[in-house]
């Protein structure tokens, strides 16, 4: 058996054994120089970094190009650095599940130092306040969630944390936000050095996002007199601070129960997974699909390392908006919600087993080719057909990728917007294009609300995945019975009007009605939900 803290230089011959690829440098050396010149900050420590952007990182350490490695700040779970980074010496064991049934397997220590940054964290807080003070700090990636950027409440007021963050001033904030925000004020302090904040999260016009919350953060630090009028001069600063824009594409779910005992058949022993307190589940190893994409605007004021040399894609800012929108609005994230969505009403533990149900398949389908596929524009970096061609053929239907519907159904009310207000934005530009003539984004949108229920097309109860908003638009749907005469509008009207939720409110778009039908026929009785998308099917789409 090996393990992950065994000394893979000296004991190579028993990995290989185990078909274990092993890093091409070592990592004591590398752990030296991360030390003293700091180039590259990583918030998230979840599953999606551990398996892609510490892969990234590794393949330019094994080629030489960095010498330092990645610093992890997990801002959420204190019990991810405790008991997954520090104990296996911030390595992991990177599980690539082919859709052969093969894995490919490869030993990641690319990280140089992890820490959970949070201001209760006196020990953290202070090691990556001298990091950002440290000038080599070249760029700094996030994977936070879209929640981890929310400044505001449902009705778009700041939230007490936000409004606290505010008030106190940078020392030591609530928020992601506010915690960053204080980072850039230490450099602007110590050395006003140019830094590149690059939001890796998965959805549209990220590093928008992130500045504008930024900014939020400052301005009010500003307008209350609690930092002077050049902190905001050198965030604006192009020259100092760049926000660069990514498309991100990378399915990586839950470490598998599976793919553990696959490991540990083969002679590897560190397969614990770990269900944290607050909810993560993270192991020793992660597992993620072959496919992948990182498409980044290149505006790094402080230099950076060339990504390019291992597969990210370097270009313009709108290249990676088209790229990003032909993803995130269109190809591929709101198909997965979709999947999410009826998955939890139908009983589904498995997008692949989903995706094998004829009805389901052309619920995507029709989502996809028929409606989204004709507003996106071409990134030419990557053709949209044939990525979801691939989406829909390969990608989806793999059962060695052990995804769920209830993973990807996790705050979907912050997803909406994107993955389907976007389009329906696109219809309201276009003079040639009538929104009405929607019908799938509506049924998904009525599947939602459907969902909100927490009762399946069984008449059983199940549990929602965890969002933020659920105590907010859960209560006006919770007491509806299958089967039983209601006023749906009076019902759903609070939720369809919010264009917080939506990006419009969908009753002035003429959308709302057509949301009120098709739930209206999903609460008719046991087996609704899925007889009305089949009717659907028939009736309105092409595939």
């Amino acid at each position: 058996m090996v393990r992950l803290n065994d000394n893979y230089l000296q004991n190579s011959n028993e990995f290989i054994q185990k078909k274990i690829t092993l890093p091409q440098y070592d990592q004591d050396k590398v752990v030296e120089t991360t030390k003293k010149a700091p180039i590259w900050v990583h918030f998230g420590g979840g599953n999606l970094f551990r398996c892609f952007h510490a892969g990234i990182a590794q393949q330019l350490l094994n080629q030489k190009q960095m010498t330092s490695g990645v610093i992890v700040a997990e801002t959420y779970d204190d019990e991810v650095i405790d008991q997954i980074y520090h104990p296996y010496n911030n390595r992991v064991l990177s599980v690539t599940m082919k859709s052969d049934g093969t894995l490919d397997k490869e030993l990641v220590a690319s990280v140089g130092a992890s820490v959970y940054f949070n201001r209760n964290n006196t020990t953290g807080w202070n090691y990556l306040t001298d990091v950002f003070e440290n000038p080599t700090l070249q760029f700094v990636t996030f994977s936070i969630t879209e929640k981890g950027y929310a400044l505001t409440d449902i009705n778009g007021a700041l939230t007490p944390m936000a409004q606290e963050d505010i008030s106190a001033g940078p020392k030591k904030p609530l928020t992601n936000m506010g915690a960053v925000a204080h980072l850039l004020y230490a450099r602007y302090q110590r050395n006003q050095a140019p830094l590149a904040l690059v939001s890796t999260d998965n959805f549209s016009q990220n590093g928008a996002k992130l500045e504008q919350a930024i900014m939020t953060i400052a301005q009010g630090w500003k307008d209350n007199q609690l930092v002077d009028a050049g902190f905001i001069q050198y965030l604006q600063d192009r020259s100092k601070i760049t926000f660069p824009w990514s498309m991100i594409d990378r399915i990586t779910p839950n470490p598998s129960e599976e793919v553990a005992q696959k490991l540990k058949a083969l002679g590897f022993d560190d397969t614990q997974i770990l269900h944290t307190v607050k909810h993560t589940n993270i192991a020793p190893f992660g597992n993620t699909e072959e496919t992948h994409y990182l498409v980044i605007e290149d505006d790094f004021p402080n230099g950076r390392p060339p990504l390019e040399k291992a597969g990210v894609l370097m270009t313009d800012r709108q290249t990676v908006n088209d790229a990003d929108q032909m993803k995130v609005t269109a190809c591929l994230n709101p198909l997965h919600t979709a999947l999410a969505i009826f998955g939890n009403l139908l009983g589904y533990q498995s997008i692949a087993a989903e995706v094998a149900n004829p009805t389901l398949l052309g619920l995507i389908k029709n989502l996809g080719y028929q409606e989204d596929l004709p507003v996106v524009k071409d990134p030419k970096i990557i053709n949209p057909e044939e990525f979801i061609n691939q989406l829909i053929t390969k990608r989806l239907p793999n059962k060695n990728i052990p995804d769920t519907p209830q993973r990807i159904a996790a705050d979907t009310s912050q997803k909406i917007p994107i993955r389907y207000g976007v389009t329906i934005q696109h219809y309201l530009d276009d003079p040639k294009r009538d929104v009405q003539n929607l019908e799938f984004i509506p049924l998904i949108l009525a599947g939602w609300c459907r969902y909100l229920m927490g009762i399946d097309d069984q008449g059983q109860s199940f549990t929602l995945s965890p969002d933020p908003m659920l105590k907010d638009v859960q209560p006006y749907v919770k007491s509806i019975k299958l089967g039983s005469a209601i006023d749906v509008h009076q019902h759903l009207q609070p939720i369809l009007s919010n264009k917080k939720i939506f990006g419009n409110d969908l009753y002035a778009i003429n959308l709302g009605t057509k949301v009120e039908q098709y739930f209206a026929q999903m609460i008719t009785g046991k087996g609704a939900v899925i007889k009305t998308i089949q009717q659907t099917i028939s009736e309105k789409g092409n595939y």
